[in-house]
């Protein structure tokens, strides 16, 4: 990877980023060797973000793939989807270039992005919307611009420090797939120091009625909610 970085080094170095981050990894001396020979070419999203905040450089440019997206079965063996799938790539410093991030409010524009598993097509999906995000003390509520996909999200979430829980809520396209089906859950997610990206997981229930899981993301774009900045995001990511 070209770091002056000895292999423990390194991986001590992962496994702070990610409790800095509040997403632990187990980053091992074992694990650095497999990348560097080549016996893993996709790490796991956990230590893939991890190391690009290690190196400053996003993942592909340190040589790797990006890994697939993949869905598996609760180790219970129940039924639901429990889905991981790569974060979004973005610039060195974790948001888009130009954009200075929230201080102490998360009001703004986000870039929401959800993965979940569609069991009646057995493939796995990525839904994104551009999200507006208003902050009254420690309620946020997130609602996404009508134009920016077929279907609307909203959120009305808590906030105790970096931590945001509460609930989810997906009116899907009437003339989509799901046929204007209504979904919604609970989600509870972390936001990292920087303030730019705030990741979890939501929790919630499927076509037959498991329940399934999978990651959710917010990466913040523009501090202003006026008229003008909602126009320009108001489109496809």
């Amino acid at each position: 990877m070209g770091l002056l970085m000895s292999q423990d080094d390194l991986a001590r170095a992962i496994r702070d980023a990610g409790q800095r981050a509040g997403v632990p990894n187990d980053a091992s001396k074992r694990l650095v060797q497999r990348w560097e020979s080549g016996a893993i070419v996709a790490p796991r999203p956990v230590y893939a973000r991890a190391l690009e905040q290690v190196t400053g450089l996003p993942i592909a440019a340190l040589g790797f793939s990006v890994s697939v997206p993949h869905a598996h079965v609760s180790e219970d063996g129940s039924g639901g989807h429990d889905l991981e799938v790569p974060a979004r790539r973005l610039a060195a410093n974790g948001t888009p270039a130009g954009q200075s991030a929230p201080r102490g409010n998360f009001s703004g524009v986000w870039l929401s992005s959800y993965g979940y598993f569609s069991s009646s097509r057995g493939e796995a999906f990525t839904g994104e919307h551009y999200v507006v995000v208003l902050q009254h003390g420690d309620r946020l509520t997130v609602r996404s611009l009508p134009d920016s996909a077929d279907s609307s999200v909203t959120m009305d979430l808590t906030v105790d420090g970096n931590v945001l829980t509460g609930t989810w809520v997906e009116a899907t396209a009437e003339q989509g797939h799901y046929r204007g089906a209504r979904y919604h859950g609970a989600i509870q997610m972390l936001a990292e120091p920087t303030g730019r990206r705030i990741a979890g997981k939501w929790l919630g229930f499927g076509k037959e009625m498991d329940i399934n899981t999978g990651p959710w993301e917010l990466i913040f774009q523009d501090a202003s909610t006026n008229k003008a900045t909602l126009d320009r995001y108001n489109r496809r990511p």
